[in-house]
């Protein structure tokens, strides 16, 4: 039976002082202030069982395994321990000490063994006293602290959690803080479970009814990494203290006041941040921390583990995952991304894509010849071409401009990766002339390097016809076989199979046809400077006009079959009566009265049935998992079947500017590179079709997986799938621990719910790789705030696309199936919204380039297309007039309509 301290070894305060006294000796030790304090170790609490002989009462306490024989002895015990007077003995221990931490108010608190431990922290199950004064007063808090330990919440507790009851119970006594000011501080966010943030809870005075719920603290959240303050909310504070800067007012003056304060300064949550993320690395978790402020500064009062079950970081899936150094920049740009990963984009499909990137780059850049050497320095950046914020994807720009420099032409091909990507703002000199692929040991290796990769290129720029009908055999070869299978019946594991071995085939084989978009690059930017030197007065519409895929390229095939579906419809009033009536979930089973079109139906869907809206996102079900889709557009499309034929695209119009200035070895010249530009730009159609073929055939693979993670109890449900990463996603398959995937899945679909909320920019710009959410606000990541509508006679400027000029009212959507004719205006699409274009008099879209696939197929079908519009869906709304000037690249706002939202 002794007094310990902060004098005594840590093993030893552990084994007799209890879990408070433990966190204080590490935290003192560790060199922060920390109040005068000792502990009444287990002994003394075995000195008062030995004399009132009620060891024997104890043991049988810690070894009931009926929680109602425990409750009875536990009212047993604390009667006992009320009533039984302490030994002289013990009392003395208790003066003493009393006696060395100065006497006069100190705070009793309990401190067992099993208490404040990593896994069950005990918070609240036993007392505690405040600015107790006098060593009879101490005396008896001290017994009043060890029959806290028998009380019936304590042993419900315990109970709750397969613990043993009770446990010899010692008792801390430590200098009370004359503070104008303490709290709680977290260094996880125990409300969300997010590891990155700190929670500050804060209140005047010694804070008694902080944890009993009394008072209303001020709440402060803030950013681990950077210390930026994410959130403050000021409680409705207890008038009953009165700072003495304040004595000489009226109480009610003084209640309003303190209202109306924050508790904490600026300085002084900076100082608690600063305080809790060293706390953490010392003691090795997350703690949950006990703190004072008095005239002399910052205290630390108990330190504990946090227990809570903290759900997973999300900082993996923020940024691209790569190390950067601090104050390196970083371009984020989504451009035409968007047109892939639209919107809110899982955790699945995103890394799923990202590590796709990565590997086909790679395999690019293998396919020119690059040495060895510098191969492996690719390896640094094209794993990382894509980035995650919010939720969102976005291009790591810089890395794109690295990409383009392994083939030759870099100046001019920069200049055009910038318009097919859709960059509003190019990339400043100074910066983009930095931006090497690798690096070489001298300029003579370099010069090597580059003659090899040169006539590569060179190779494969006129031997790319081959290339890519060589690969679209062996590609349709794989997809038959694995397409073919019945996910339906194959296992989890069978499935996962299939995956890895598509996975590998496909990626190997696509890697060095991503020379085609270097080739296409390059041939539309001599195309560009052609026409500059051969034609200087054409008009802008002029280059998009003269080349294209052609009008039978595959991608629009999707629409003329829906236009075809429509026909058919129109051509039967009841039927046409059953699909505007009928709802599109329920239609494809009230189409068995009509076989001839539900057979028709069946042929679409055959074809086309790997299509979906946003159909690179792993979690859109195509249409054959769910042909409601089909429906929808195709009742969209019923609404222009008696329209005229689609204007002309201008090619028409091109030819004849061609044919008046342009003739004789000249125009055979600008012909052969035109013929390049147009085949390649139906090679990339043809291509993207087969990508969207092999994410058709990976959704079923994964929905196949999902549903067996389900069956096993490894998710809660099938749809949970999509918020795992592929790496998780494989570990279920690998012996992987999947054990936390449960809670991870649940963190991240309340992050999802937040996410949703924000505002995604078109661009920002980060510095170093300790970027967090306060910094991201600052680059425009903020909640949605309206903004003001366009008034009549506003032109809003883009980038012509597809020529013509239509007048109508705007429908603006953020889905194809929410599209039912008119004006067409989206802040982006994909390919899946080619099915809407039958049904759109013109199209004008906030984000995107000429080049993306959308505007390639509404060209082809004459549709006016307009593109790069900021801000236009914000300031547009559904049921405005408007003209779409698709030569001159301009939005112009007619009326207001009735100002519906359609967003």
């Amino acid at each position: 039976m002794q007094v310990l301290g902060p004098w005594d070894e840590l093993a030893k305060i552990a084994a007799l002082g209890g879990g408070k006294a433990r966190g204080l000796h590490t935290v003192q030790n560790s060199g922060f202030r920390v109040p005068d304090w000792v502990v009444l170790g287990t002994g003394a609490f075995a000195r008062f069982l030995a004399e009132h002989e009620l060891a024997e009462r104890f043991s049988a306490i810690g070894t009931a395994d009926d929680l109602d024989r425990a409750l009875a002895l536990g009212a047993e015990m604390r009667a006992a321990i009320g009533s039984a007077p302490l030994p002289s003995d013990l009392r003395e221990l208790i003066a003493d000490g009393y006696a060395r931490i100065g006497g006069g108010p100190v705070a009793v608190r309990s401190s067992t063994v099993a208490e404040d431990s990593a896994e069950h922290s005990y918070a609240g199950q036993f007392d505690s006293f405040l600015n107790v004064n006098g060593i009879e007063a101490v005396a008896d808090r001290v017994r009043d602290c060890w029959a806290s330990a028998f009380s019936e919440r304590s042993i419900r507790y315990a109970f709750a959690r397969s613990r043993p009851v009770g446990g010899a119970p010692g008792v801390v006594l430590q200098r009370l803080v004359s503070a104008r000011a303490s709290g709680v501080l977290f260094t996880a966010n125990p409300s969300t479970g997010t590891p990155g943030e700190l929670l500050i809870s804060a209140v005047y005075g010694l804070g008694e009814g902080l944890v009993s719920g009394a008072v209303d603290a001020d709440t402060v959240t803030v950013e681990k990494v950077t210390g930026a303050v994410l959130d403050t909310i000021i409680g409705d504070k207890d008038s009953s203290y009165t700072p003495a800067a304040e004595q000489g007012c009226e109480v009610g003056e003084v209640a309003a006041a303190l209202r109306e304060r924050a508790v904490l300064t600026d300085a002084e949550i900076a100082e608690l941040a600063e305080l809790g993320r060293k706390l953490e690395i010392v003691c090795g978790a997350p703690q949950d921390i006990e703190w004072a402020l008095d005239d002399t500064g910052l205290w630390v009062l108990q330190s504990r583990p946090i227990t809570t079950e903290l759900k997973p970081a999300n900082a993996p899936l923020r940024g691209a995952g790569e190390t950067v150094a601090p104050g390196e920049l970083r371009i984020w740009d989504n451009s035409n991304i968007i047109e892939s990963f639209s919107g809110i984009t899982s955790p699945l499909t995103y890394t799923t894509a990202a590590g796709i990137y990565g590997r086909v780059y790679r395999g690019y850049a293998a396919s020119l010849r690059v040495p060895p050497d510098q191969l492996r320095q690719t390896d640094a950046w094209t794993p990382v071409l894509l980035g995650y914020f919010h939720g969102r994807v976005y291009y790591n720009l810089l890395h794109w401009y690295r990409m383009v420099g392994i083939a030759p032409g870099y100046p001019l091909n920069r200049r055009v990766l910038e318009a097919a990507l859709g960059v509003a703002e190019p990339l400043p000199d100074d910066i983009a002339k930095t931006l090497r692929p690798y690096t070489f040991r001298n300029p003579l290796a370099r010069l090597g390097s580059r003659t090899v990769t040169t006539v590569t290129y060179l190779r494969r720029l006129f031997g790319i016809d081959a290339m890519v009908e060589d690969f679209l055999a062996e590609f349709y070869r794989v997809y038959d076989e694995y397409d073919g299978l019945d996910y339906a019946t194959l296992s989890g594991a069978e499935a996962y199979v299939a995956y890895r071995e598509v996975d590998r085939d496909l990626v190997e084989r696509w890697g060095p046809l991503m020379v085609l978009d270097a080739i296409l690059l390059t041939c539309t930017g001599l195309l560009y400077a052609l026409t500059k030197a051969m034609l200087p007065k054409a008009p802008e519409w002029f280059l998009y006009a003269v080349v294209g895929p052609g009008a039978d390229v595959e991608s629009a095939e999707p629409a003329r079959a829906m236009t075809a579906l429509a026909r058919t419809v129109d051509a039967d009033q009841e039927l046409t009566a059953l699909v505007r009536s009928t709802p599109p979930d329920r239609l494809f089973a009230a189409l068995a009265d009509y076989p001839g079109f539900r057979a028709e139906v069946h042929a679409y869907l055959d074809r086309y049935g790997y299509r979906s809206l946003d159909e690179l996102k792993l979690e859109t079900p195509d249409l054959r998992e769910d042909p409601s889709g089909l429906f929808i557009l195709l009742r969209s499309a019923l609404g222009r079947v008696h329209e005229a034929a689609a204007p002309s695209d201008r090619r028409d119009e091109a030819e004849a500017y061609l044919d008046a200035h342009l003739s004789g070895a000249r125009r055979r010249v600008y012909e052969r590179l035109r013929g390049k530009v147009s085949r390649c730009a139906a090679h990339r159609e043809r291509l993207r079709f087969c990508r969207t073929r092999a994410f058709g055939m990976v959704k079923r693979m994964i929905r196949a997986m999902g549903r067996d993670l389900a069956e096993r109890g490894v998710l809660d449900e099938f749809a949970d799938v999509f918020y795992l990463t592929v790496d998780e996603l494989r570990g279920c398959y690998e012996d992987a621990d999947t054990s936390p995937l449960r809670a991870l899945v649940a963190a991240r679909k309340a992050q999802r719910s937040a996410d949703a909320e924000l505002v995604a920019p078109a661009r920002f710009v980060t510095r170093g790789g300790a970027f967090g959410r306060a910094e991201l606000a600052e680059q425009g990541w903020v909640p949605a705030r309206e903004m003001p509508t366009a008034t009549v006679g506003s032109v809003l400027g883009g980038t012509p696309s597809a020529a013509g000029i239509v007048e109508g009212e705007a429908v603006v959507v953020g889905e194809p199936s929410d599209f039912a004719g008119g004006i067409l205006v989206a802040y982006r699409t994909d390919p899946g919204w080619v099915a809407a274009l039958p049904s759109a008099s013109a199209l004008v879209i906030e984000r995107g380039s000429p080049l993306t696939h959308v505007a390639i197929v509404a060209r082809e079908l004459g549709v006016p297309t307009v593109v790069q519009v900021e801000d236009v869906t914000k300031r547009i709304r559904t049921s405005m007039r408007i003209r779409v000037d698709g030569t001159a690249g301009t939005v112009t706002v007619l009326s207001e309509g009735d100002q519906r939202d359609g967003t």
